[in-house]
Parts: C-alpha cells; structure tokens; sequence
C-alpha cells in the first residue's frame, strides 16, 4: 500500500505544496527561501528515510514565522493522510540523537492526540536566516495537524546549529521508527480499537 501525500496550502500569507513519502529512500528536495529551515526539512528526510518535496513561498518580507509555521501545517497533514488508518504501525517511536556538543531526544506518539512538550534553548535570535523562536512553532503545527505526541528535550549543547539540528534529525529517526509496519500485526495499536 502507497503511504504518499501530497498536500497543498494556499492562504494570504503562504503557499505550500508538499509531497512526503513514509517509505522513502531520505531524498528530498525543498525550497522555502530559508536556507537552514531547507537543510532542517533535508536532515528530517534523510534520518526519516522519506522522500520529501517542498515547495514553500511565504512573507518573508515580514518575517520566518508564517514560513515556517504553515509548513509545519502542511507536513502534520502529509503525515496523518499518509498513515492512513494506521493499522500495523509501531505506533511509538523514540531516539537520542548526538551531533558533537549537542545531545537531544525526541519520543513520538502516532496517537491522534497533538501534544508538545518542547524544552530545547538557543542562545541567538536567527541561526542563519531562521528565527529560533519559530522552531518551536514549526513542531506545535506538525503535532497539532498530524495528531500525534511530540516530546523533544535538550539533554546537553551550546551550540544553536548543532542543538537544531539534533533535534530535527531526532524527530525523522523517532517519526520513523513509529511509521514503521510491523510484519507481526495488521491491526490498530491501541486498545480503543482506533487511533
């Protein structure tokens, strides 16, 4: 069974259109004007083992926040459609990501419940041209459309660049490990019969 999506957003402020693949080979391709979101999204898809591709125009005139917010949307949606009814998956998904300094957990539940617990610190306002503070936005909107736990914490970094991208590459390795099919079980993982 195909576990692709492709969604596509228009509003005032963004247009999105967004293809993910679960079952991918970690190629991805992304375009939103924001080159370290860019290398983010790459990070994600390639430790994810999906296929992503983006193409991402927003207000950048007024600044990152709607960019990257509406692509949070947008990939949360992806997610969650192309999961399907979910039966047969792992469900959860867990992994402590190092990258030299900075050492960050992520733990996902694909429980249809959003949730964001988000304890990760930088020190700059931008990392390159992305505003920290909209790292945070860009999670709480994948958590919220896909429905799903995410819980990311800073164990230790003082690097922005290592601690960020210790995070996103975290998220597509616990994101992977809960999308994955187990060959043992073709039902919904949850006593509610439903996810």
């Amino acid at each position: 069974m195909s576990r692709i999506k492709l969604i596509e957003r228009e509003t005032k402020e963004t247009s999105i259109s967004l293809t993910l693949d679960l079952d991918g080979k970690g190629e991805s391709q992304v375009d939103s004007g924001i080159g370290f979101f860019d290398h983010m999204l790459a990070g994600f898809a390639k430790h994810g083992s999906f296929n992503l591709k983006a193409a991402i125009k927003g207000d950048l005139i007024v600044d990152t926040h709607h960019t990257v917010e509406d692509t949070g949307i947008v990939l949360g949606l992806a997610i969650k459609e192309a999961l399907g009814d979910k039966k047969g998956i792992n469900r959860y998904g867990s992994f402590i990501l190092p990258m030299d300094d900075a050492l960050v957990m992520c733990a996902v539940d694909l429980s249809g419940r959003p949730y964001l617990s988000y304890d990760l610190s930088f020190a700059s306002e931008k990392i390159g041209y992305l505003e920290t503070q909209t790292i945070r936005e860009f999670f709480y909107a994948v958590s919220y459309s896909a429905g799903m736990n995410i819980h990311l914490k800073q164990l230790s970094g003082i690097n922005d660049h290592h601690i960020c991208e210790a995070a996103f590459k975290a998220f597509g390795k616990a994101l992977k490990e809960a999308c994955k099919i187990d060959p043992s079980s073709n039902e919904i993982p949850s006593t509610k019969g439903m996810l």
